[in-house]
């Protein structure tokens, strides 16, 4: 493989870390879950046991639950956990097959969405084949990198080899990152404002750093203020001022350790110039279509999860879901390990719990985890060649 072929870049080990990561910590969550004994509510007189609230939690434990006899009235029955397959399969119905259903339509949408805006930003010169291949790729390097890494240091070699020039490519990515921000930026306050801020934070987590604790709430406006950060930068460098990004470039081009890239880096920073100018002068329509395949794009993202619950119990309240998720993307947007694997398995039960059937929290959150991740790894993994087979030979050909 040469420096630059991508190939090089993502080996079978790559791929094998965030699979054992995750699966390791899916398979740990499931059996914890079937060995706890599952407190089931039955009718009065029925149960094999009483519940005394000893700690006045409300929480009902084990350890409150007492043997009936006949001075009392039983009202609750334990249950082990291997007959929580049973439940399902007995409380399952075809609604609950359709949500599975609109949850994996929701799905195809994301990426579909996707594909349209990396689309519209190269002003079509990407066709459906080469659009489909990049965001798999872009989603397969967000899956086997960190996440605060994200695959979008892939997307900037990957675009460039499709036949757009560096700097254009730097500035279609950077414009797909800030639509994405701006999503973020405008709809998780309004959202959240929407279900009440009170509700939309767990109040029983804290993350330990360094000897510091911070909570939920702080963690999120930390990454709320990042996003915002990032979403200025980006604006200033493609629409306010270009000029300086260039001359940026250049002068860490004339640095010693970027001499090697110096040509390219200059070219990127003419690049940029040429980029900004044309999409300052895009239509409101241009940027009204790409701004709203992101909302289409990020809803249907956050709605396969509201679906999967769906299938097994009633939501009541999905916005409260919807904002829920919110507040978990910015926790697994600062994940060390590979596309957040392990965090997300963790994360999805910590905040969702109180919508989830009990027993059911693992399940659904390995469920979760094969819509949205899993599959970009195999689809990744496929893809890869057949699209860097294709590019270096349409490259070597040209050269010849």
């Amino acid at each position: 493989m040469t420096k630059t072929n991508p190939l090089s870049l993502f080996s079978f080990k790559r791929l094998i870390i965030p699979l054992l990561i995750g699966v390791s910590v899916a398979i740990y969550m499931i059996a914890k879950d079937f060995n706890t004994p599952l407190i089931v509510q039955t009718e009065p007189g029925i149960g094999k046991y009483y519940w005394i609230d000893a700690n006045k939690d409300g929480a009902k434990t084990i350890s409150e639950l007492h043997f009936a006899d006949s001075s009392h009235q039983g009202i609750y029955n334990i249950e082990k956990q291997s007959n929580i397959l049973e439940l399902i399969i007995k409380n399952w119905t075809w609604g609950s097959t359709l949500c599975l259903l609109i949850a994996l339509l929701f799905a195809f949408m994301r990426d579909f969405m996707y594909m349209y805006r990396i689309r519209l930003l190269s002003d079509k010169q990407l066709s459906w084949k080469q659009s489909f291949q990049i965001i798999m790729l872009w989603e397969f390097g967000s899956a086997i990198t960190p996440t605060i890494i994200g695959g979008s240091a892939l997307a900037l070699f990957i675009v460039p080899q499709e036949g757009i020039p560096a700097g254009r490519s730097t500035a279609i990515v950077m414009i797909t990152t800030l639509l994405d921000e701006l999503f973020y930026i405008v709809f998780a306050p309004l959202i959240i404002l929407i279900v009440g801020i009170n509700s939309s934070f767990i109040h029983n987590f804290d993350f330990d750093v360094f000897g510091s604790t911070f909570g939920v709430t702080t963690v999120f406006f930390l990454g709320y203020g990042a996003m915002c950060l990032l979403t200025i930068f980006i604006l200033f460098a493609i629409f306010i001022y270009p000029k300086t990004f260039r001359r940026f470039l250049y002068n860490l081009s004339s640095k010693r350790l970027f001499l090697k890239w110096s040509a390219k880096m200059k070219k990127m920073g003419d690049d940029i110039i040429t980029s900004s100018i044309e999409f300052r002068g895009k239509s409101f329509w241009f940027w009204t279509k790409a701004y709203m395949s992101t909302i289409f794009s990020w809803t249907s993202r956050f709605w396969v999860v509201n679906f999967l619950i769906l299938a097994f119990t009633p939501v009541g309240n999905h916005f409260l879901v919807y904002a829920r998720q919110m507040v978990m993307w910015i926790i697994l947007c600062i994940s060390p390990t590979p596309g957040g694997s392990g965090i997300a398995e963790f994360a999805f039960p910590l905040f969702l719990n109180e919508f989830l059937p009990i027993g059911t929290s693992a399940t659904l959150s390995v469920l979760w985890r094969i819509y949205t991740y899993y599959p970009y790894l195999i689809i990744g993994f496929i893809v890869l060649p057949i699209w860097s087979k294709r590019v270096f030979k349409k490259r070597d050909s040209n050269i010849n």
